[in-house]
């Protein structure tokens, strides 16, 4: 049995969200999102450094959503045609591959920064340094804005794990760099929110 070790609001959004798509049992382990307890021998066993999700699947243990997602995906969505993949290998699984290290690497980077931030200057954050991850969201938003041009999802007609990816940065941005989302950003949002696996996720 699959085991989501998941606090809300983090990216353990994304595998939840990629078993429910999958259509995947597996089990969520609520973890203590405590500062204490995320530092503590015990959670630095399960991620060593102590962010959250992990997933178990047996005798594997892992610590990043993003791999977790792929791991999914190759692991129990076979078949002829990969399910929330395009076929590896090919120009359209690049641009999947493009668009899953995005949404994590360069588009959730300032948004988590924010937050540690804040965290680590609870009491004196610097406006000027929030802002400028902000910025660097939004420009984020921007290349997604320009990419959904004539689709309905970010790879086509095809919903895909990159839309996983991507709809976990994108409703973080939502949170902490808010503002007015240009058009097609805003539809793709709503229709990624519509989906089931997203409303389940998000709630978990």
């Amino acid at each position: 049995m699959i085991e989501i070790y998941h606090a809300p609001r983090t990216r353990g959004i994304r595998p939840i969200w990629a078993c429910e798509e999958l259509g995947l049992d597996y089990t969520l382990v609520p973890v203590d999102f405590s500062a204490e307890y995320r530092a503590s021998d015990a959670w630095r066993r399960m991620n060593p450094v102590g962010k959250v999700p992990v997933l178990v699947d047996g005798p594997l243990t892992m610590f990043e959503s993003g791999a977790m997602v792929q791991y999914l995906i190759d692991r129990y969505g076979g078949g002829e045609r990969p399910a929330l993949q395009p076929q590896p290998g090919s120009a359209e699984h690049a641009l999947y591959l493009q668009w899953s290290w995005f949404a994590e690497s360069t588009f959730a980077r300032p948004l988590g920064e924010i937050v540690n931030h804040q965290r680590a200057f609870p009491d004196s954050p610097s406006q000027a340094a929030i802002e400028e991850m902000q910025a660097r969201a939004w420009l984020c938003v921007d290349a997604l804005n320009e990419a959904l041009t004539g689709r309905a999802w970010i790879l086509g007609e095809s919903f895909s794990a990159a839309d996983i990816m991507l709809g976990y940065s994108l409703n973080l941005h939502t949170a902490l760099a808010p503002g007015e989302l240009p058009a097609k950003v805003a539809r793709y949002l709503g229709a990624l929110a519509a989906r089931p696996g997203f409303e389940i996720a998000v709630a978990a």
